[in-house]
């Protein structure tokens, strides 16, 4: 990537190492007290209304919103940012139902994966916690590669430099200090996105004036706007089944679902992460639109950037580099401590280790591992969108069968791996290539010329579709069930 240099990259070092010291530090000295593996795995199951609503939310968003929706609405128009809006947004609302069935019937839990251990025998609660460390493990490999990807762009910063900053300090007070660490710096965290953010609203509305508006991006751009254009729909759907089908495997919001004092909190909690979700990554998307509108020769996942940093202003680089940080660390922290948490919980049942592994220092060793891979990722800059979306292809082939299986009594493991297996090929045989021209089914295996053009120009949404509402109609088929 091109450095830009909007400030030197020796003052960018020091706010990344003193941002990162700030979050070591309190993280530590908070969680000093708060030691054992109640507290490493669900705080003690004693999170009150405010750290359990800003943790919930700093966790679901992260560096991917200055980038992704903002990329997404350069073509997808409006229905990709109310798609990756709500399906960032949707999960809250669904573990308000399934977050009280889970601690009604297994109160002392920690993970989903647990839970389904009531349900199946160990060959597919084995591959629901592959699928599911796989996923978070591609999330966190995009969230170091994207603050690595802004610095570089605001400084020339290596990229290799930010992401060894970022995993060692966030390392350093997560491996530490456990789930009650990560709440208590995600609260911090939040109140500097929430103010960041709102404080780039009010300049950009301010400093661009009528281009900061849908009339703007109408005028220039009416197909982002328009009902008739068919990615406002596509791309709406894919974002909304994509984002929301694996959000609902991540570790972390099961944790937290755990970690409520009682229920009447956790839904709280919920339903307002849920309201505050929507308006910021909508915000971000919006954007994206009036960044293209603009300069439609802008680099789609930097239009943010090119709005707030026009003037080239020290202080707003300052901001940005301020905002990725915390939105990073606030997610990878999450991360971190799901994929350990399990390890201890759920590599135990899995696994056939010696009676005598201590899984919490297998765990960190696990991590310590996995952080090195991301670090090499994030540190050559590589493009992992699409590896992302090959993840989020496995969540959504798994998504109905599983969470079915808790109000469906005739869902058994013959019937789930039939179901979700269907979906997976389903949805491999319409799963675009790199370059998103071809696929499997359309392309490869049957010429593309043979197809109608709407199918062609939808492979994405329709390798989505079919992983996730395939194993749906298996399901609802009696004669296929065992």
């Amino acid at each position: 990537m091109k450095e830009t240099q909007f400030i030197s990259q020796s003052v960018s070092l020091s706010i990344i190492i003193f941002i990162s010291l700030i979050f070591v530090f309190l993280g530590i000295y908070h969680s000093k007290k708060y030691q054992g593996l109640k507290n490493y795995l669900t705080a003690n199951r004693n999170i009150e209304l405010f750290s359990l609503t800003t943790s919930l939310t700093a966790s679901a968003l992260g560096a991917w919103i200055l980038f992704g929706p903002v990329s997404a609405a350069t073509w997808g128009g409006i229905g990709a940012i109310i798609g990756y809006s709500l399906g960032t947004a949707f999960p809250m609302f669904i573990l308000i139902f399934l977050g009280k069935k889970i601690r009604d019937e297994f109160p002392r839990g920690s993970s989903l994966i647990e839970f389904m251990r009531k349900k199946f025998r160990k060959s597919l609660f084995k591959l629901i916690l592959l699928m599911t460390v796989f996923y978070m493990f591609i999330f966190l490999c995009a969230e170091v590669t994207a603050v690595a990807v802004l610095i570089n762009y605001i400084s020339g910063t290596e990229f290799w430099i930010t992401a060894l900053i970022v995993l060692l300090s966030t390392l350093a007070y997560t491996l530490y200090g456990g789930l009650k660490a990560s709440i208590f710096t995600d609260n911090l965290q939040m109140v500097v996105i929430g103010i960041l953010l709102l404080f780039s609203f009010i300049y950009l509305n301010s400093t661009i004036g009528s281009q900061f508006s849908f009339e703007f991006v109408r005028e220039r751009n009416p197909q982002l706007l328009s009902s008739l254009y068919i990615p406002n729909y596509t791309a709406g759907l894919t974002f909304f089944i994509a984002v929301a089908a694996t959000n609902l495997f991540h570790q972390g919001n099961w944790q937290r679902v755990y970690a409520a004092k009682n229920f009447e909190t956790l839904k709280k909690s919920l339903i307002i992460s849920f309201l505050i979700i929507i308006p910021i990554v909508f915000y971000m998307g919006f954007t994206g639109m009036v960044s293209f509108s603009q300069n439609p020769n802008v680099r789609p996942d930097l239009g943010f950037f090119s709005l707030l940093l026009k003037e080239q202003s020290t202080l707003l680089s300052f901001i940005v580099i301020i905002l990725g940080l915390a939105l990073t660390i606030s997610t990878v922290d999450t991360l971190i401590n799901a994929i350990s948490s399990l390890i201890i919980v759920d590599g135990k049942a899995t696994f056939n280790f010696k009676k005598k592994t201590n899984y919490s220092s297998v765990s960190k060793y696990i991590i310590l591992f996995l952080s090195f891979i991301s670090f090499i990722v994030a540190s050559k800059g590589f493009d992992i969108l699409y590896l992302f979306l090959l993840a989020d292809l496995f969540c959504c082939s798994f998504v109905l069968t599983i969470f079915l299986s808790f109000y469906d009594k005739n869902i058994n493991e013959k019937t789930a791996y039939i179901a979700i297996l269907i979906g997976l090929f389903g949805g491999f045989l319409m799963f675009p290539t790199p370059d998103f021209s071809k696929s499997l089914l359309v392309g490869v295996l049957i010429p593309k010329e043979l197809f109608l053009p709407l199918i062609s120009e939808s492979l994405l949404f329709l390798s989505f579709a079919l992983a996730t509402f395939l194993p749906f109609l298996i399901l609802k088929f009696k004669k296929f069930r065992y």
